[in-house]
This record gives structure tokens, sequence and C-alpha cells, in this order.
């Protein structure tokens, strides 16, 4: 198998630029994969390893990257119980850029969420989306089920 990197970019960049349009970003493609790494890497603090095994399976290399970028495999998950915990941890894998990122608004940064989960459902099996749902807490577990027909 041969590695194109030059085609996992261009993959990467035409995502990004999607994204950031679907997320009414303009092209700040920057704000971009910052809400989309902090997204995708809460999302594995909170999903048992296996879970994310089998989600990175069916990523695109470009999303892998992002996914698994900066990862240290934890025993202990932190504990999210509600939409609002896991808004937090999104923020705090967003760190200094948060405050703008997210507007000080949980409306805004559910949205983002939301939509990040629309446009990846795109690369993630039914199954899976229903594996991922069933491992979370039960106001994110909604979040998911909104999404899973898209």
């Amino acid at each position: 198998m041969a590695l194109n990197f030059n085609q996992y970019a261009a993959e990467g960049n035409a995502f990004l630029k999607n994204y950031a349009k679907e997320m009414n970003l303009g092209e700040n493609t920057d704000k971009g994969g910052r809400i989309l790494s902090s997204i995708l890497h809460a999302l594995r603090d909170i999903i048992p390893i296996e879970e994310s095994l089998q989600l990175i399976a069916q990523f695109p290399m470009f999303l892998k990257a992002v996914y698994v970028n900066g990862w240290s495999i934890k025993k202990e998950r932190p504990k999210i119980k509600k939409m609002a915990d896991f808004i937090d941890l999104v923020r705090k894998h967003d760190g200094v850029s948060a405050v703008n990122d997210f507007e000080y608004s949980d409306d805004v940064a559910e949205q983002y969420i939301d939509t990040t989960f629309i446009l990846l459902r795109k690369y993630i099996s039914l199954g899976e989306m229903e594996d991922i749902r069933d491992g979370l807490p039960k106001d994110l577990k909604t979040m998911i089920y909104s999404n899973i027909m898209f």
C-alpha cells in the first residue's frame, strides 16, 4: 500500500473548508480545525478505547490523524453526565482559544457539536454511531440519536 500524503492533505483541506462553511465560520479553517479537534478529542476521552479504535478504523486518514493527535490512552475517563459537562470538556481541549471559538455560549458550542456529528456521519456507519451512542450519558445520547439518520 502506497502512502499518498498529498492526497490525504488535499482531502483534509477540502473537508476542513466544507466544515468551516457548514459551521458558518466563513473561510476560517483555523477556527474550524480547532473546533473539530476539540470535539473529537473530548469524544475520545469519554468513549471506551475499543470504540475509539472501531471509530477511527472508519475514518479517512486525515480524520484519523486529527483524532489520535496527542492521544494518551488513560484508564480513567472523565465523568461526563450532562451535555454541559461535555461542552466543558470540549472547551478544555480547545484551550485558550475556547473563549473566542465558542463565544461564551453553550448554545453555540452545542450547535457546533451537533453539526460536527452530522458531518462526520458521512464516514461512520449506522452501527458504529449506535455503539458510540450507547456508551454516552443520556444528554449526549439524545444528540447522537438526533443525528444518527443523516
